[in-house]
């Protein structure tokens, strides 16, 4: 299943600002196939509340500038763990002990296990 072409030019901007600002270990997770409300899903890490804030309002900002008007956002308040959701890639900004905390990427790059019986 290929991906719209919109979709991977909106992660490339996407991962482009989050270089810009420094966002660390930054890991892009293919859902085409997977995930019938996404195409890819971001998982990166600021420093601190402040950091994680910048950079989920500048993602914000550049997903505006290139004309994606229907973006979701979650957690600017508190900024340790913001989403944006702009349709075909979803960004989670974290604080990295919020992230190790819920380990998103492991959820969604595991395989499907088979349940245990009791």
């Amino acid at each position: 299943m290929k991906a719209q072409p919109d979709a991977d030019k909106t992660l490339n901007m996407i991962l482009s600002r989050l270089a810009d600002m420094k966002a660390e270990e930054t890991v892009t997770i293919d859902l085409r196939g997977k995930s019938a409300f996404s195409d890819y899903m971001i998982v990166t890490s600021g420093r601190v509340n402040r950091h994680v804030g910048a950079i989920a309002e500048n993602v914000t900002k550049g997903l505006k500038e290139t004309g994606i008007k229907a973006i979701h956002i979650e957690g600017l308040p508190n900024c340790d763990w913001v989403l944006i959701d702009s349709g075909d890639v979803i960004v989670h900004v974290f604080r990295p002990e919020v992230r190790e905390f819920y380990n998103l990427e492991k959820l969604w790059t595991q395989g499907p296990t088979a349940a245990k019986a009791i």
